[in-house]
Order: structure tokens, then C-alpha cells, then sequence
């Protein structure tokens, strides 16, 4: 018998009914999350005289770039008028490194914890492991220590030692977690070839790694690019990253307040961390579940 019920396509009406609920809802979370985005971006290319006379939802009447180029070459930062330009290399060059290195040395950790075992690698993974749930508040006063006694307090190296350290156990819990996974026969056959611990790590292992290696690059710089913490607390004046600029951009008022390069250094603060969103976004999730089924 046919179901009268039922509409052509199989579904019945409750069905496409849930379905347009589910979707209008959706569109309603993603409506209200990128409402402030398109704000911000709006106001960016308004002038001082369109923001005073308009609302706050009104698209700007004319595009215009000249707030960005202020708040990128001109706009002061407490009285050093140089724009964020150089505080956003500043964290070009304290993000790449610390991002490269700890992803290195968390690889090389997965694999020596997996497939070159030894007395006490559980514990190890354990106490590493540990270092996940630290606040950072905790190791703020034993870090700064650290880098005054190794001489590099107040310094973009200095910053890039800190967010190693502290990206350490995060990288080795997505590679171990990864590498657990890959069949111990492989590493025996290397073995039995002749290959030694970095020759199998550098022909085998890290072939096999690119849905990790997304995964902890994805992870390690949106963490380090975001932070403010350490770099407020451990840096002062031309040595701090971009985002302690923009708040110091921000809270620092010469006459008339310019919003628009407020919302300007904003969106250029954040541009890296969005298109790494944007473009590897998708890959972050299926690098995730890419060793996670065994066979």
C-alpha cells in the first residue's frame, strides 16, 4: 500500500517539517555569531562623521581603507606612534618558530613514548600530560624567572621559549594519540632493515603524519597568535606581540576617539587567525578522527 502521507521525494511531512526547524535554527546561531564581524568590518570602513550620524547596523555609504592604513602605519600605542606594524611581526616571528618547534618536539615525543617504548613511558605521558591543565596563571612567576636568568626576559625568543613550553604537552598528546594507532610491524620492519630511531621517524613516521601535523599547526597558532596573557607579562614596549598593541591601541586616546581604527586594528589583529579558520578549518576535525580507528 502507498503512504499517502509521504512526499515525493520519501520524506514524510514531519520529516521536512524538522528539518526546516533545524536549518532555520542553524541560520539563526550563525546569524547572531557573524553579526558582530560584520559590524566591526562595517565600521572599519566608515569615516568619524558617518559613524556619529549613522546606526550601528548601516553599512557604510563609501568604501573606505583609510582607517586600516592609519591603524597600521600611524595610530598610537601609548606614546610611540608607529601604527601595529611592528608589533605584528613581532608576532609573525615569535608564532612561526614556536609553532614549528613544538610541533617537532611533540612529534618526536608521540613516536619515542609509542614505538620505542621504555620503562616509565606511561608515567611520562602522565606528568606531560598533567601539563595540559595548568592555568596559566601558575607558571607565570617561574617563567619569568627563567627567562631573566637565561637572558632573555622582555624579548620575542623569550616569548617563543615560553609558548613551547607551555604548547609541549598539547603536541604530544595529539601525536602520541596519533601514533598509537600506526601498526608496531612497520617500525619492526624498519629495524630489521637496518634503519635507525630518526631515519624511521624522518622516512616513516612523519610521512604518515600530515592529519596531526594539521591538527597541531592549526591548534599551536591560533593558541600562541591569541594569547595575551604572556605577552602582557612578559614583554613591555616594542618587544610585545600584536594583540597586547591592540589593547594598548585602544585604551590610548589622543583627542578625538576613532573607532574606526579601533575596529580597523581589530580585523587586522585577528586576519591570521580567520583565515586559518577559513581555509583549514574543515581539515582540523578529520585530522582529529584520521587515527582514530585502528585498521
Amino acid at each position: 500500500m502507498t503512504d499517502i502521507t509521504a512526499l515525493p521525494g520519501g520524506k514524510s511531512p514531519w520529516q521536512s517539517a524538522a528539518r526546516f526547524g533545524l536549518y532555520t535554527l542553524l541560520l539563526l546561531f550563525a546569524a547572531y555569531y557573524i553579526l558582530p564581524l560584520i559590524v566591526v568590518l562595517s565600521t572599519s570602513m566608515k569615516d568619524l562623521d558617518e559613524i556619529r550620524n549613522g546606526t550601528l547596523l548601516s553599512l557604510p555609504a563609501e568604501i573606505n581603507f583609510e582607517a586600516w592604513g592609519y591603524a597600521w602605519n600611524e595610530a598610537c600605542i601609548g606614546v610611540s606612534c608607529t601604527g601595529l606594524k611592528p608589533y605584528f611581526w613581532n608576532s609573525v616571528a615569535m608564532t612561526i618558530p614556536a609553532v614549528t618547534i613544538s610541533t617537532l618536539l611533540g612529534a618526536l615525543t608521540g613516536y619515542s613514548l609509542t614505538k620505542f617504548r621504555f620503562r616509565g613511558a606511561n608515567l611520562i605521558f602522565a606528568l606531560i600530560l598533567f601539563g595540559c591543565f595548568i592555568p596559566f596563571q601558575v607558571v607565570l612567576l617561574p617563567m619569568a624567572q627563567s627567562l631573566g636568568f637565561l637572558g632573555i626576559a622582555n624579548t620575542v625568543p623569550g616569548l617563543v621559549l615560553v609558548h613551547i613550553v607551555y604548547g609541549l604537552p598539547f603536541t604530544v598528546l595529539f601525536f602520541r594519540n596519533y601514533y598509537v594507532n600506526i601498526p608496531d610491524d612497520l617500525i619492526k620492519a624498519a629495524t630489521i632493515d637496518g634503519a635507525g630511531f630518526f631515519m624511521i621517524f624522518w622516512r616513516i613516521m612523519l610521512p604518515l603524519s600530515p592529519p596531526i601535523i594539521v591538527v597541531t599547526v592549526i591548534w599551536q597558532f591560533t593558541q600562541i597568535w591569541n594569547d595575551f596573557l604572556f605577552g602582557a607579562s612578559f614583554t613591555t614596549g616594542g618587544g610585545q606581540p600584536v594583540t597586547v598593541a591592540l589593547n594598548n591601541l585602544v585604551n590610548t586616546t589622543t583627542g578625538v576617539k576613532r573607532y574606526n581604527v579601533d575596529m580597523a586594528a581589530a580585523l587586522i589583529t585577528a586576519a591570521p587567525t580567520l583565515a586559518v579558520y577559513v581555509l583549514a578549518g574543515r581539515y582540523f576535525v578529520r585530522g582529529l578522527t584520521a587515527g582514530s580507528v585502528k585498521g
